[in-house]
């Protein structure tokens, strides 16, 4: 089933540079990934100049590893006059075996400004 929330999907491959010393993603990699998921499905519901006001509920679920693909799936979920809340979810793929687990999951707010850098209003989420 597809949503018809605004969404935004990405991949990226972990290389060692991403890695800690255990071989695992870094969790600011995987936060800045999954800021950049949220900026661009927020970027593109606005078409205006987006900004993170804040992340919440970050749950590291299982660690992703070196060599594995992660997927990026980031979701409008609600607005606000200029504020939107985004769901990120990032799974970890195994390019070998095909096998997938979402790894992490977290929410970001997302504002939207104008030209002078200030809140801007942003469209509303319609009903399905």
């Amino acid at each position: 089933m597809t949503s018809t929330l605004p969404e935004a999907h990405l991949l990226e491959m972990v290389f060692p540079d991403h890695t800690n010393h255990l071989g695992t993603l870094f969790g600011g990699q995987a936060l800045a990934w999954m800021d950049k998921a949220a900026f661009i499905v927020a970027s593109r519901h606005a078409r205006r100049t987006v900004v993170t006001a804040r992340s919440e509920e970050v749950n590291f679920r299982v660690p992703v590893r070196k060599g594995q693909l992660v997927e990026l799936v980031a979701r409008i979920v609600g607005t606000g006059r200029s504020s939107m809340q985004v769901e990120v979810e990032m799974t970890a793929e195994d390019p070998l075996t095909g096998d997938r687990r979402i790894c992490t999951t977290g929410r970001f707010v997302m504002i939207a400004l104008d030209s002078n850098g200030s809140p801007t209003a942003v469209p509303q989420l319609h009903s399905a």
